[in-house]
């Protein structure tokens, strides 16, 4: 009865060994398992940042901002001068303006000379900023261009230096408003007008300035001048030589001429009706005083005349003649 006793409890405790060492097993297996997967986990971890950091350097290259670098949102302003060699100036300034207008511009300015093969026509053009390039390659087809020069001013930071500004005076201005609203005294309400007043002119100073630079980015400018055959541009070296100087004095000639020639025509009239009087006052009294003949040795002075000129000195010694005697009065018969 004993040993049965004694062989049932060796059973139930191998059992429960055989128990607690599969259990033992399978907590080793888990936390292996559950230690693999940590260390996959983390390796995948840091592979997808990895590639994440690949990602936003593809997508934004030049570190952080690099949005901010893209062609497209920065303030660029295109500047154009062009000179072309044409056939007809009218026609190409008309298809000129055809081109600017179906572009989406209008034409800023227009200064025409039209001399036959002489003819010059210079305008000013505004396009738009993404229709710049295009319109450029229209107008060198015209006819044959001679001179072009493209210039480009990045103004980004100005714009976001401007942008900073204005929200920093408005605040400054809300801020002065406030202070206006509680004012307690005239002196203080008087100040305070004062400074919102000129918080307000810089803010306004700032606005236009933003506006400008708006403008120019929107709307690039194109100077183009459109030359006849024969028309001479101021790029052009002085030829040298004797020709060159003959044809160069017959001009001044020429020039000193027209101005000699205006300079009477002005002076002309004046002369007909000042001069020709004058003249004649003057030969008037010439005449006069060769008619009038000179008074005698006895005569008297006459008034407003000067004193008679003295006669002829005799000599020193000569005895002084005695007056001529009066003859007597003669007696009545």
């Amino acid at each position: 009865m004993g040993g049965r006793r004694f062989r049932g409890l060796a059973l139930v405790a191998v059992g429960l060994v055989a128990a607690l060492a599969v259990g033992a097993c399978g907590a080793d297996e888990d936390s292996g398992g559950d230690a693999a997967a940590p260390a996959m986990d983390g390796g995948a971890a840091r592979e997808q940042p990895a590639a994440g950091g690949a990602d936003r350097d593809q997508a934004a290259p030049g570190g952080t901002g690099g949005a901010d670098l893209r062609v497209d949102q920065r303030s660029i302003i295109y500047t154009g001068t062009m000179q072309i060699r044409v056939d007809d100036v009218e026609a190409a300034s008309r298809e000129a303006v055809t081109a600017v207008t179906a572009a989406g511009g209008f034409v800023g300015g227009d200064r025409r000379s039209s001399r036959s093969a002489e003819a010059r026509a210079v305008l000013t053009l505004r396009v738009p900023a993404d229709k710049f390039a295009g319109v450029i390659d229209q107008l060198a087809g015209l006819g044959r261009q001679e001179r072009r020069e493209i210039r480009t001013e990045d103004v980004t930071e100005q714009v976001v230096d401007l942008d900073a500004r204005i929200a920093t005076q408005r605040a400054r201005v809300e801020s002065a408003r406030k202070l206006l609203a509680q004012a307690s005294s005239v002196d203080e309400l008087v100040r305070l007008e004062n400074e919102v007043g000129s918080r307000q002119a810089d803010l306004a100073a700032l606005e236009a300035r933003k506006r400008r630079l708006a403008d120019l980015t929107a709307l690039s400018t194109i100077t183009v001048t459109l030359l006849g055959q024969d028309a001479s541009t101021a790029e052009e070296e002085a030829d040298l030589g004797f020709r060159s100087g003959l044809d160069g004095g017959w001009t001044a000639f020429r020039a000193s001429a027209r101005i000699a020639l205006t300079v009477l025509g002005a002076v002309l009239p004046f002369a007909v009706v000042i001069g020709v009087p004058l003249w004649l006052l003057l030969l008037w009294r010439r005449r006069r005083a060769r008619r009038t003949p000179p008074p005698g040795p006895g005569a008297m002075p006459q008034p407003g005349l000067g004193p008679m000129p003295p006669g002829p000195a005799g000599p020193a010694d000569a005895p002084v003649s005695a007056p001529p005697p009066v003859p007597a009065a003669r007696s009545g018969p």
